[in-house]
């Protein structure tokens, strides 16, 4: 079975809460959903997490030559 995109595990995410936000499941259906939404979150996450890691800056360095380095975000300079 082919991996879901991360546009089309969002878009089923956000199926999911417009279905549950109806209110009018039985309580087992919903449930199934929910579970089935929280694997959907972490897979969005996961994703977004790899693209994250990929993501090149583009800048120019002190003689004015365009050069690249890796993303960071604040959690990447922080010591835990």
């Amino acid at each position: 079975m082919k991996e879901k995109t991360f546009e089309e595990s969002l878009q089923e995410l956000e199926e999911i809460v417009n279905r549950l936000e109806e209110g009018d499941l039985p309580l087992e259906e919903a449930l199934k959903l929910f579970e089935e939404g929280v694997r959907l979150s972490r897979s969005c996450h996961t994703k977004l997490d790899e693209a994250q890691k990929r993501v090149e800056i583009v800048f120019k360095d002190e003689s004015g030559k365009m050069t690249t380095r890796p993303f960071e975000t604040a959690e990447d300079g922080e010591d835990d």
